[in-house]
This record gives C-alpha cells, sequence and structure tokens, in this order.
C-alpha cells in the first residue's frame, strides 16, 4: 500500500488510515439492533452627505452597542468562576515552588479513606459493540449512568493514526497523551511479580521516550499521586498496571485476573483491563506497518461478551459507594473510532451520573469526551488536586439522554459512523476540490485574455447613455445601482491600458481620496463624454471585431462560477444542518449538500439590485461567510464539528472554537465583506472617517470572538487577523502601509492575544482553555515542548498537503499573472475593479496579509492560505468580471 500523504484536522497533521469500507465494517449487527428498536423494519449616483449622517450615527451606534453588549456578556463571571480563588499575576503564580505545589498534594484530603474509583479499561470497545443480550452488564451501566463517545487520540505508530492499547493505558497513566517507540502496536508487558507487588519492565525506557513524542507526558502521575495521599492503588491485569503505577514503575497491588483480587474494598482507585477485543485482535495478521487486520464480526462480538462478563463480576465485588468509569480507551483497528465511556456513580460535582450524556470543558460538547478526562475524572472523583500535567478535565453530567438504552447507543453509535464517513469521504472531497479550482482557474484565464481575429458582424445596437457610471468623480458604488447597457458601437481600436485611472497596478498600497460630492451638482451621474468627435456617445470596452464585455455570456458564466466557487467554503461548514453522512451514498450526498447549499447563496447574492455593484455578489458571500461562523462560534461551533473542512473528533485535534482552516474563512470573509459593506457606504455619501469606524467595530468584535477562550479561542489567529484586519483598516483611510505601522500593529495583536491568554489563565484550571494552558507552560519551561511540536506539524502539513501548496501558488498566479495583467478587452481585469470599486484593495490586500501571517503563526501550514485563497481569489474574479461589464470608456 502506497504511503499517502499527511492530511489536517483543523489543528493537527493526521496520517491517514487505509481505506476501507465503513459501511460493512461499522453497521454491524450490533449497530444494526440498537438503531431496530427505533426504526422498524423502513447576497449612478452617490446622494448628498448630509442625509447620511442619521444613517451613520445608526450604524455606529448599533455596531457600538453589539459589541459592548457582547462584551458585557463575555465578562460576567460565572458562578463557578465568581467562587474560585485565582492568582492575582503572573509573578505570583511563577513564584511558586514545586515543593509548595507537592505540600498541597500531600495533604490528605477529607473523606479520601471512603472514595472508591473503579476505572475499568476495555481496550477498542465501541458503541456498535454493545447490544441487550451479549453485553448485558454495559447495557445496565448505560441504562443508569452517563454516556459519551470517548475519543482516545494518544501518540500514534508511525503511519497510522490510531491509539494502540499500551498507549492508551500511558495516557491514562500520565494525564497526557502518551506512546511507545517502533512500529506497530505491541502489547502491554507483563509486570514482574513480587508477592502481592510488581514493577513494569522497561519503565525507565517508557518514560524516557515520551519526551520524544512533543508531548512530554510524564507517566506514574495519576499512580504517584493517589499514594503520595495515602491512598491505595488495585491494578488487575497488564494495561490496568501501566496506568496504576508510580513514577518508578512499581504498583503495590497487582493481579493478573479477578479472581485473584480478593477483597477490593481496603483500595481507593481500582484499575481493571477487560483485554479480550485487544487480546482477539493481536492475533490477527500484520499488514505492512505491523498493526494487526481488522477483527471478523464474529470474533469481535464474542470478544465483547467476554469482556462484558469481566465487567460484571468486578461490579459485584466492588464497595457501595463506588463510582465506576468504564472507557474503551484505544483502537482495536487499522482505522481510528470513538469508543465507549460511561460513568455510573458520584459524580465530581457530588450529584450522580444520572442516565443521561456526559461532557467535560475539554470538548465543550455533548456526549463527547476525551482519554485525557479519565485521568482528571479519577483524580478529582477521590477529592485530590489535580498536577498541572493533567491536561483532561472531569466529566461531567450534561442533562438526559435518549429515553432507553437503545436509542443512546444508537446516537453514540451514529456518531461514530458519522466520523468514519468523514474519514472516508475528507480526502476525496478535498482532491476534487483542488481539481476543480485548477481546471476553473485555467478555464477563466482563457475566457479573459484570448483575443479573437475575426470580427463580429453586428456589434450591439447603440442604446442610450448608461446612467450607472459617474462623470468626472468616483464611479458609483451604489449597490442598488441597475444594470448598464451598451451605449454606442464599440471602438475598433482597443483602449489603451496605460491610463492611470483604467488600470491601476496592484502593488498601489493606497487608497486615495475620492473627490467631494460637490464637485458634482447633478442629482443623476452622467457617462463620460467621448474624448473624439468622429464618434457619437460612449462605448462599452470591448475586444477588436466588437466583442463586448458586458454583453459576453461567457463572462456572465465565468462570474456565476465564481461566486459559487467562493461560496464553497461556508458551504462545507453549513452542510452540517443536513444528516448527509446517514444517506445511502455518503460521498455524492455530501458534494450534492454542498454544491446546493453554494447555489443557494450564489441566488442570494444575484436575487436583489445589488447583483448589478462590483461588489455586490462578493459582499453577499463573505458577509454570509462571516455571519455564520461567528453565530456558530458563539453558540458552540456545532457546524465545525464533523465537517469536511472542520474537525473530527476522532482526531481530537480541537473540539471547540475556530479550528485553523475555519478562521482563514472566517477571516477573509470578514474582511471582503468589510470592504463590501465599505464601498456601499461611501457610496451613500457617508463619512470616510466614519465608514472606517465602523469597520474598525465589526471587525473588533469578529477579532475579539475569535479570541475570546468561551468562544474561538484561537491563540494564533487573533494576530494574523489584527495585523490583516489593520492593513485593511489602513488602506481605507487612505494611508499607506509602513513598516512600522506593520509592526506596531503586530505588537498590539501579540498584546491582544497575550491579555486573552493571561485571563483565560486567571480562571479556575478546570475552566481554562489552551490559551489559559500555554500561559501555564510558559511559566513551567514547557512552552518550546509546544512551540516546537506546533512548527513541526506546520511543516509537516506544508511539504505533505503538495495539493494544497499547488492550489496556493496557482490562485495566486491567477490573481497576479491573469486579473492584473490586460485582459481580453484591453485593460487589467483587476484595474476596472479597483477603479470602479476602491475598496477591493484594501479588502484584498487586508485578506492576503491575514492569511500569510496565519500560515506563520498556526499548526495547519499551508491549509490556512489555501482556504483563504479559495474564498478570496474567486469573489475577486467575480468583481473583475462585474467590472469589465460595466466600464465605460471615451471613443477615440
Amino acid at each position: 500500500m502506497p504511503h499517502a500523504t499527511p492530511t489536517w484536522d483543523g489543528a493537527h497533521p493526521v496520517h491517514p488510515t487505509p481505506t476501507t469500507d465503513y459501511a460493512a465494517s461499522r453497521l454491524t449487527p450490533a449497530h444494526i439492533s440498537a438503531r431496530s428498536v427505533l426504526q422498524p423494519t423502513s447576497e449612478a449616483q452617490a446622494p448628498k452627505r448630509a442625509p447620511a449622517t442619521g444613517a451613520s450615527r445608526r450604524i455606529l451606534s448599533t455596531l457600538a452597542l453589539s459589541l459592548a453588549t457582547a462584551t458585557a456578556l463575555c465578562l460576567t463571571p460565572s458562578p463557578a468562576s465568581a467562587t474560585a480563588t485565582s492568582p492575582s499575576t503572573l509573578a505570583g503564580a511563577a513564584a511558586k515552588s514545586p515543593s509548595t505545589t507537592a505540600a498541597r498534594q500531600h495533604q490528605p484530603t477529607r473523606g479520601f479513606d471512603q472514595a472508591h474509583v473503579a476505572l475499568i479499561g476495555v481496550p477498542g470497545l465501541e458503541w456498535s459493540d454493545l447490544n441487550p443480550s451479549r453485553t448485558p452488564n454495559l447495557w445496565a451501566l448505560i441504562s443508569q449512568g452517563a454516556s459519551a463517545s470517548l475519543s482516545t487520540r494518544a501518540v500514534p505508530p508511525p503511519d497510522r493514526g490510531i491509539t494502540c492499547p499500551t498507549a492508551g493505558w500511558l495516557t491514562v497513566s500520565a494525564g497526557q497523551r502518551a506512546g511507545t517507540a517502533g512500529k506497530g502496536c505491541l502489547q502491554p508487558p507483563t509486570p514482574e511479580l513480587t508477592g502481592d507487588t510488581a514493577k513494569i519492565p522497561n519503565w525507565p525506557t517508557l518514560t524516557a521516550y515520551q519526551s520524544e513524542t512533543g508531548f512530554d507526558a510524564q507517566l506514574g502521575t495519576l499512580g504517584q499521586l493517589v499514594t503520595d495521599n495515602g491512598g491505595k492503588v488495585a491494578a488487575i491485569g497488564p494495561g490496568a498496571a501501566l496506568a496504576g503505577a508510580d513514577k518508578s514503575g512499581n504498583i503495590a497491588k497487582y493481579t493478573p485476573t479477578l479472581d485473584a483480587a480478593g477483597d477490593l474494598a481496603p483500595y481507593n482507585l481500582i484499575i481493571m483491563e477487560a483485554a479480550d477485543l485487544a487480546t482477539a485482535w493481536t492475533a490477527q495478521p500484520l499488514d505492512e506497518f505491523g498493526v494487526p487486520t481488522p477483527l471478523p464480526a464474529a470474533a469481535r462480538q464474542a470478544a465483547a461478551s467476554k469482556a462484558d462478563q469481566q465487567i460484571g463480576a468486578l461490579i459485584a465485588k466492588l464497595p457501595s459507594n463506588t463510582t465506576t468509569l468504564v472507557a474503551g480507551l484505544s483502537d482495536v483497528s487499522p482505522t481510528a473510532h470513538l469508543h465507549v465511556a460511561i460513568a455510573q456513580g458520584p459524580s465530581p460535582s457530588g450529584r450522580p451520573y444520572d442516565h443521561g450524556y456526559l461532557t467535560a470543558t475539554s470538548t465543550r460538547q455533548d456526549a463527547l469526551v476525551t482519554i485525557t478526562d479519565l485521568t482528571a475524572t479519577a483524580i478529582q472523583l477521590l477529592g485530590l488536586p489535580a498536577p498541572r500535567q493533567v491536561v483532561g478535565r472531569p466529566w461531567q453530567p450534561n442533562g438526559p439522554a435518549a429515553a432507553t438504552p437503545a436509542e443512546t447507543v444508537a446516537e453514540l453509535a451514529d456518531g461514530d459512523l458519522a466520523s468514519q464517513v468523514l474519514r472516508e469521504v475528507r480526502g476525496p472531497f478535498f482532491a476534487v476540490l483542488v481539481t476543480v479550482q485548477l481546471l476553473f482557474y485555467a478555464f477563466a484565464a482563457l475566457a479573459l485574455r484570448r483575443r479573437r481575429d475575426t470580427a463580429s458582424p453586428t456589434p450591439p445596437s447603440p442604446q442610450p447613455p448608461s446612467t450607472n457610471l459617474p462623470s468626472t468623480g468616483p464611479p458609483s458604488t451604489n449597490l442598488s445601482s441597475t444594470d448598464p447597457s451598451p451605449s454606442a458601437p464599440s471602438s475598433p481600436e482597443p483602449p489603451s491600458t496605460g491610463h492611470p485611472s483604467t488600470n491601476p497596478s496592484l502593488s498601489d498600497f493606497s487608497i486615495t481620496e475620492p473627490p467631494s460630492t460637490t464637485e458634482s451638482t447633478s442629482s443623476e451621474p452622467q457617462p463620460i463624454e467621448s474624448s473624439s468627435t468622429t464618434h457619437e456617445g460612449t462605448s462599452i470596452l470591448g475586444a477588436p471585431g466588437g466583442d463586448f464585455a458586458s454583453t459576453s455570456k461567457l463572462l456572465r458564466s465565468v462570474q456565476i462560477v465564481a461566486v459559487i466557487s467562493g461560496a464553497i467554503p461556508i458551504s462545507t461548514f453549513l452542510a452540517q444542518l443536513v444528516p448527509w453522512s446517514t444517506l445511502p451514498v455518503p460521498m455524492l450526498s455530501v458534494i450534492v449538500t454542498i454544491v446546493a447549499i453554494a447555489g443557494l447563496i450564489t441566488a442570494l447574492a444575484f436575487a436583489g439590485p445589488w447583483r448589478t455593484h462590483v461588489l455586490g455578489p462578493l459582499t453577499v458571500v463573505a458577509a454570509v461567510t462571516s455571519l455564520a461562523l461567528l453565530i456558530d462560534v458563539m453558540t458552540g461551533s456545532k457546524l465545525q464539528v464533523n465537517a469536511v473542512t472542520g474537525y473530527e473528533p476522532v482526531t481530537g485535534g480541537r473540539f471547540y472554537g475556530f479550528s485553523n482552516i475555519a478562521f482563514a474563512v472566517y477571516a477573509t470573509g470578514t474582511i471582503l465583506g468589510l470592504a463590501g459593506v465599505a464601498q456601499w457606504l461611501l457610496g451613500r455619501g457617508v463619512s470616510r472617517v466614519v465608514v472606517v469606524a465602523a469597520c474598525a467595530l465589526y471587525g473588533g468584535l469578529a477579532v475579539f470572538a475569535d479570541g475570546w477562550p468561551s468562544w474561538g479561542a484561537d491563540f494564533g489567529g487573533v494576530p494574523a487577523f489584527v495585523i490583516g484586519l489593520a492593513v485593511f483598516l489602513i488602506l481605507l483611510s487612505g494611508k499607506r502601509v509602513s513598516l512600522l505601522r506593520l509592526l506596531l500593529v503586530g505588537l498590539v495583536g501579540a498584546a491582544l492575544v497575550g491579555a486573552l491568554s493571561v485571563f483565560d489563565w486567571l480562571r479556575p484550571d478546570a475552566q481554562r482553555t489552551h490559551l489559559g494552558n500555554f500561559v501555564q507552560q510558559i511559566i513551567d519551561g514547557q512552552a518550546w515542548t509546544v512551540v516546537g511540536r506546533k512548527f513541526s506539524a506546520m511543516i509537516g502539513v506544508t511539504v505533505g498537503n503538495w495539493s494544497l501548496t499547488l492550489l496556493s501558488l496557482v490562485a495566486l498566479a491567477f490573481l497576479f499573472l491573469v486579473l492584473d495583467r490586460p485582459s481580453r478587452w484591453g485593460a487589467s481585469a483587476l484595474g476596472q475593479a479597483y477603479r470602479l470599486a476602491p475598496t477591493l484593495r484594501a479588502g484584498l490586500f487586508g485578506a492576503l496579509t491575514c492569511a500569510f501571517v496565519g500560515f506563520l503563526m498556526n499548526d495547519s501550514g499551508i491549509a490556512i492560505p489555501a482556504m483563504a485563497l479559495t474564498v478570496a481569489i474567486p469573489l475577486t474574479l467575480a468583481a473583475c468580471v462585474r467590472a469589465l461589464q460595466l466600464t465605460t470608456l471615451p471613443t477615440d
């Protein structure tokens, strides 16, 4: 099997797994039986400035009120955070010595002797394995406790994006992603017994390897914490010994089987391994990566049944006040899956884990938790303080689940099925996206640059002069202007492309203040008068032979396809509103759904009077993009979960806020949308100062949403967004962008993300996001480990995703070598767009700057500019086409 290039999950590169028949492998009889309970067999004229003053005030006041309200809501402390005691300064926290932390951890907690937690690991257990007849004990736990899908992402073996059983157990031990060296999936080593105590062989080797993974997991954290606080740990099975060992690799109570465990009442933490699925899997033949092939359905069902029997036997021996945690903490297949997570008994908050769904602040998603959360849950249930190296958050009950266990199992199994479908669809989708984009750029280049040698026998008939374009002032910016008609036969000679007013250079890094509207007292804009006395009226810009841009059906087609293309990225998120993963042919279904939604957005872009303006369709698509993702991130990021351009829970790179790809689409849409709105406001006679202020207010809200820990929680995106937005605003104000200004803006961006991170760090540990965690990592001296891992990921994605690198280069080449060069109608298409809509230059430069800085600051590498260009270049092309259609020049 050939090696595939890694893709990304929104934050981290993902090693692909071989394509499998997910429909056959995931729709197991258990999954079907659980579902059978539910389903029986079945988008001129400049008005005077004075009237616009009230509108300007309304715009500013509305935006200011929105921003103030959002800020007030976010700054309102939650009950938990309001009562928590947090450090007052960074210096204060940095001054805390390790000995202070250790002393705090050594203080026994009240009632610790009575706390009991049973952590049952069943490597490979999936929701589709559960059945009321084969797994009755697990079925009972579902009905009595809370359930969720478990993301088991740890350190995968080379060339495989899975979690091996040993890696899963080591991750539980450390509370951080861990793994083992070498190829394939190794079985947990058998502990060396000495009486009831045992020692893990090769423990120093396992511990030393973690510093090479980029996560620097501290093995033995869980076991050491319990024993240091006077508690007792019992481990049953080799995998459980890995999770329960202290930092020296020792465990005080170990038995290989449950029968030999004896009385479990004296133990505070009981860890058991039900390894039947893993044992059966390791007996399978190995593939070329040293990973066992998939288990046959019958063997898998039998192994799940045996594991269920062990779980029942353990539950019967547990003290009555024990909290039981069941976790399918690894994969036992060549492809990664979501696994089982069940909690029954008292929760960390004190309320019981009733029948319902689990959640954790690490994911902020209903019915979704992570493997590192398992460690944090056990620690909090025992009443112990969680060490900082434990990155998970405790499982918490999160409201009712489906009415019956069968419905709960079916819903959670469907979640894993959706993830598998996404993994199957994502690669082909991006291949199709890149291919179609490249072909479209080639087609559009031919349409814009190809020249005809044959003359048209009948040029367009003369029409009354157009009233859509101004005479001597700036071009009309009224979104409601009407579509102009040709006014005269074409000139036999193409217009000059060197005139500064018709071919502004792409490198002209400023926008000048347009002439005052007092220069023209006419209430109706007049067409540019012909400088020739030979011809009468005006002529539409045309190529030799009477090929007119305004009447070209080819150009019209290019414009429509360009708008659809620019709407594709946001459509990939909006497609989550449709259950495409459950349709018969998911690959076809997701493509049809995305294209259909893009078609609806395109219809909106051409539905109103704004369609006739240069930036009309661009503004509609960009505004939909910005607002949709803004609303989504403010309401839990539901559209990004399992989206083809979002993040997938199986991979576990990110679970909430803005993924890197979503950030690229969101920031580009925001800046281009503001450029379109700014052009419309300027055309309505609104003061440039007011326009800049209005754009700054919404842009500030957009940046705030991107970085606020409770919404976007995007560390690397904020500086890039601030710099890109600042470039746009500087150009919009008529100023030039200098190196000094860029440096100052960069400092502002860094200060902003730093302030957000410190604010997040000041919150209680359980409420922090990765922004606050990074501050703590700086204090603990671990920041370079994180930076190094992120930089390696960025390089890997950029080098590995050659298709996205090619797409980015072709898109930039199309912008500079096609749109910014003379077209078949003589003038530069981009130059004409800049002439008719000067704010486009500011928006385009701002978006490109944001994409470039984002590329440098995020671990998704080339994926960020690739997706930003996928939005920006097609929409810019659509604006350029409309500019060519609208352009009227003097006839020579």
